[in-house]
């Protein structure tokens, strides 16, 4: 569906985009993260054909971005950040309006159209004047314009950004649901956002691709293993002790005074063997789980690693 090669953007001496490369198969949704500054918008903008590449190739649904433009552009749907809305005119209205600059036939507008505020959740509001309505609503009308013309990859810029829990939530679902008929990219900083909604990641810092795979896959490549979480009832020295000499058991941190934390050097599950130690010692165990290392932790991991390779 997305093929991009060695794409690389600068501005005079300056580097914005070094050298990535990545593909995004068709029904997927793929989270752009990285912190300010680190490439998410130019690389969207590119994708989008706003702004050339000053190497690299991109083809969107077959289609060279570069070469065949017009034909790309009309497999892509649009979200920047600043929600491009007319707010005077009311929703379904707007909806068509777009649609007709989108070249959706005539005939099938008014359909198109009650498709989109059906997907996301706008009929309530569908003949509201869009000033009128909340931040949440919004969005989810800047959503609906830029899939009324049905096309193949939805790139959205932080498309929560400045809303409230409860509309966050709201929107994160049609999101989801997106991924029935839509190929999506969304960029955003928030953590949270790509682990609630996303297949794959890619991690941007300072201009470089340095991560790029599911959530749960680049948990594994910081830790190496799940960590787990146990409440046992006995002496807290002991059991942290005799967990730590547990063979695959890197580290044992007591949390509070029946709770611990166990990290493994390792891929194995760890969890009978903890279990078992447990019992033999006549310790209650009172709770046992994986808990799975935080797409925060791996964030923190690869962008601060990045950060002093540059300056060694």
């Amino acid at each position: 569906m997305i093929e991009v090669a060695n794409l690389s953007k600068r501005y005079g001496n300056f580097l914005a985009l070094d050298n990535i490369s990545f593909s995004l198969a068709k029904g997927n949704i793929l989270g752009l993260l990285g912190p300010n500054g680190a490439g998410k918008t130019t690389t969207m903008r590119i994708l989008t054909g706003y702004l050339p590449a000053s190497e690299g190739k991109v083809e969107i649904a077959g289609f060279d971005i570069f070469q065949q433009p017009l034909q790309a552009k009309q497999a892509i749907g649009y979200l920047p950040e600043n929600t491009p809305l007319y707010l005077q005119m009311r929703v379904r209205d707007y909806l068509s309006f777009m649609a007709r600059l989108r070249k959706v036939p005539k005939k099938g507008i008014k359909q198109r159209v009650d498709e989109v505020i059906e997907k996301c959740w706008l009929s309530g509001v569908a003949n509201k004047i869009i000033a009128r309505l909340s931040k949440g609503f919004r969005q989810r009308v800047g959503i609906a314009q830029a899939m009324v013309h049905n096309p193949k990859l939805l790139i959205l810029d932080e498309p929560t950004i400045g809303l409230d829990p409860k509309q966050i939530i709201q929107v994160r679902q049609v999101i989801k649901e997106l991924k029935e008929d839509h190929t999506v990219i969304l960029s955003t900083h928030i953590l949270p956002e790509v682990s609630a909604t996303c297949d794959k990641v890619l991690i941007l810092n300072q201009g470089k691709l340095i991560a790029q795979d599911t959530p749960g896959n680049l948990a594994r490549r910081v830790r190496g293993a799940s960590r787990i979480m146990l409440q046992a009832i006995g002496p807290q020295e002991e059991i942290t002790k005799t967990l730590s000499a547990l063979e695959g058991v890197e580290k044992v941190q007591a949390s509070g005074e029946h709770n611990f934390q166990v990290e493994t050097n390792s891929g194995s599950d760890l969890r009978g063997k903890i279990a078992q130690s447990i019992v033999q010692h006549g310790w209650e165990l009172r709770e046992l789980r994986s808990c799975d290392v935080s797409l925060e932790e791996v964030f923190l991991h690869l962008t601060t690693e990045e950060k002093e390779e540059v300056m060694l």
